[in-house]
Formats: structure tokens, C-alpha cells, sequence
């Protein structure tokens, strides 16, 4: 087993030695196949291959994501969808930036620009200007088909829930360094929360938000803000990475339970 490895990678080869499932891992371990039997499955991505199809794009989709929620009656931040400008005229509204100027305006505060698809808060611009709104669309459009805008909000907490059909898993908070962001690829540590008022509301809110969107295996980030918690995003891929270097029991064993779902109860 490569050190290099992924967690992610490295938890998949350990439950498959374990239970007789042959591996073949492609792609610099983004790939993996994995077959017993006549029983073959597969995981792309930090996606292990629970989740339906809708599930999985409604997922990776934040302005899709958050209509749902929010036709669900599930608290969330909104996300407003400008699809990138070069896919034509057939396809793109000619008042788009018309429109992002006006969000802009609506909110004074700021508004937070970021791809509408992708994690670990890459591309994520704070902007509180025209100038600034004009580079931050340039720089996602630039990588991206289509970026969202919400309201900048100050968050107060940040809480990510791992579920597996509708069992919290995994509950931590991301405590915040230096920067704005919670993203732990920003330098934000993975905190447990212990059992209370906080956990119990986020565990609901991360199960109201699935439900919503009919995904069985996802991490789900709620926010706290002016006191009340919202859905910020669901991640149908469930990344571990960082809480793995402080908690890998807690984190095999979770992928562990994924993985008997996958298979079979018990593997079997």
C-alpha cells in the first residue's frame, strides 16, 4: 500500500483485503474497481457509489442543490446560478452581468462568488466591489462553465455531518484559522462535537437536507448564522483527508459501514 496514497484509496484496499474483493485501482487511484464474484462496483472520485445518479448531480450542483432545499422548506444559503458568457447567446441571458451587479447592490455586506461546481474552497472570492465582481467571474468562468453568488454572511460556526442513510456518522466542526473560509484545505481543524443542543439541530438539518435530495452517503455543511443554522452545501463525495490524520478509526470505520452497504450488510 502506497503512502502516498489517499485515505480514501487506502481504506477502500483495506476493507477489500479483508473481505475477499479484488481491487483494481486506475488513474492515480481516482478510478477503482472492485469485483467478488459476479458482484462488481465502483468509486470515482471520493464517490463510493451509493448515491443515484440525480442524487449525486444535485449534490455536486450548488445552485441546483439549493433550489431543492429551499422547494423542501430546508433552510439554506442560496446560491444563484451565471452560466459562463462564452456557451452563446442561445444559452446565456445578455443581462448577466446586469444581474450579478444587482445582487451586488442587494447586498451590501458582499457576496461570495465560487464555481458552481467543485470542493475544497478553490475559487472562492469575497467581493464587495464592481472591480472585484468583474475579477472574480473572470477567474471562475475562466475554469468553469458556471459560478454561483451568495450573500457574504458572517459564520459563526461550521459544522460538517456524515451521513449513511440517515445516521450521523461522523459530526465535527471546522475551526477556523486565519482566513474567512471554514474549507479545511484552508487551514481549518477538524473538531468532534460532543453530544448537546448544537449537535442535535445540525444532525437534523444535515437529515432534512438529504431526505431532500434523496442521497444515501453524503457530508453535509451546516452553518450557524445570526444564531440559526443553515445547509451550506452537500458533498456527495465524502472526503476525510484531514479529520484521518486525527481520527483514522473513527474515519475507516465509517467508510467501513459504506462499504458493507455497498456490498452487502457485512461485506457479504
Amino acid at each position: 500500500m502506497a503512502s502516498s496514497e489517499r485515505i480514501f484509496v487506502q481504506a477502500i484496499r483495506r476493507y477489500c483485503a479483508g473481505h475477499g474483493i479484488a481491487v483494481d485501482v486506475c488513474a492515480g487511484g481516482w478510478l477503482i474497481a472492485m469485483h467478488r464474484g459476479e458482484a462488481r462496483r465502483f468509486a470515482f472520485g471520493y464517490d463510493i457509489g451509493l448515491n443515484s445518479a440525480i442524487a449525486h448531480r444535485l449534490a455536486n450542483d450548488k445552485s441546483a442543490a439549493a433550489e431543492v432545499l429551499a422547494l423542501a422548506g430546508v433552510p439554506c444559503i442560496p446560491h444563484h446560478l451565471f452560466l459562463n458568457p462564452k456557451l452563446g447567446s442561445n444559452v446565456v441571458d445578455a443581462t448577466w452581468r446586469e444581474a450579478m451587479l444587482d445582487l451586488l447592490r442587494d447586498n451590501p455586506q458582499g457576496v461570495v462568488v465560487k464555481p458552481n461546481e467543485g470542493t475544497s474552497g478553490r475559487s472562492v472570492f469575497k467581493v464587495t466591489t464592481e472591480a472585484e465582481l468583474d475579477h472574480a467571474a473572470g477567474e471562475v468562468f475562466s475554469m468553469s462553465t458556471g459560478l454561483v453568488i451568495s450573500p457574504y454572511v458572517v459564520i459563526e460556526d461550521e459544522v460538517r455531518v456524515v451521513l449513511l442513510e440517515d445516521a450521523p456518522r461522523i459530526v465535527y466542526s471546522k475551526q477556523r484559522g486565519a482566513d474567512w473560509r471554514h474549507n479545511l484545505d484552508a487551514g481549518a481543524k477538524p473538531v468532534l462535537l460532543q453530544d448537546g443542543e448544537a449537535r442535535a439541530a445540525c444532525v437534523k438539518l444535515a437529515i432534512d437536507a438529504a431526505r431532500a435530495i434523496g442521497i444515501v452517503f453524503a457530508s453535509i455543511d451546516v452553518v450557524r448564522v445570526n444564531g440559526c443554522w443553515r445547509v451550506l452545501e452537500i458533498n456527495s463525495g465524502v472526503m476525510m483527508e484531514a479529520l484521518a490524520k486525527l481520527h483514522p478509526e473513527l474515519v475507516r470505520a465509517t467508510y467501513d459501514a459504506a462499504l458493507d452497504r455497498v456490498f452487502g450488510e457485512g461485506g457479504k
